[in-house]
Order: C-alpha cells, then sequence, then structure tokens
C-alpha cells in the first residue's frame, strides 16, 4: 500500500504566462502555504502562446506582486499536450482562454472523453 498522498495538481493559464495566469498561481500557492498544505499541491501556471517563453512575469506583475507579499518565482511557459493529463484542473483566466484550452484538448487523444 502507498502511504505518499496524491497532490492535487491546478495549472491557471492565460494568453502569454507573463501577468494574470502567474499571479493566480503566486496568490494560489500562498493560500496553500497559508493554510499548511503547501506539500499537497502542484501549482503552475503556463500560455495559450509562445511568445514569452523562459521569461520572467511582466516587470510590473513582479512589482504589485511583491508590494502584496508574493514571490513570483516563475519562468514562463507555453501549454503544452501533456498538461491534460498531468493536471487535475486546468483554469483560464478568461473566456477566449477556455475557448483556446477547448481547442487544444480536443487535439489531445487522451484528453478526450469518450461518449
Amino acid at each position: 500500500m502507498n502511504d505518499e498522498k496524491k497532490k492535487h495538481k491546478i495549472l491557471f493559464v492565460c494568453l502569454g504566462n507573463i501577468c494574470r495566469s502567474p499571479a493566480a498561481e503566486g496568490v494560489m500557492k500562498a493560500l496553500v502555504e497559508e493554510m499548511g498544505d503547501a506539500d499537497e499541491w502542484v501549482i503552475d501556471s503556463a500560455g495559450i502562446g509562445g511568445w514569452h517563453v523562459g521569461q520572467q512575469p511582466d516587470r510590473r506583475m513582479l512589482v504589485h506582486a511583491r508590494q502584496r507579499g508574493l514571490a513570483l518565482n516563475h519562468r514562463c511557459r507555453q501549454v503544452k499536450p501533456s498538461d491534460f493529463d498531468e493536471f487535475d484542473v486546468i483554469i483560464g483566466m478568461d473566456d477566449t482562454n477556455c475557448q483556446d484550452l477547448r481547442y487544444l484538448a480536443d487535439t489531445v487523444p487522451s484528453s478526450v472523453s469518450e461518449p
């Protein structure tokens, strides 16, 4: 029997992964840490597009996060097909991101439910 507890895995997604999704990732990490549950979670963020891959979040976002006591230690990345299998929950930051995620999910055979 495996005594290791399954981690909750959540991914926040916006267009470029430089503002909204890294901010949501930072807030969620702070919340679970405050609750003492950080070791039970995998929290990440990604972008629909790959324009900012490898970059830090936008400088303005870093400043505003820091003013609120949040550390955004993130390097931007693009959503990848394996994310649909890896994460329990994927949250798009707006309606267009959600539509794009649905389209991407439909192109990943393992993420499509059979009727």
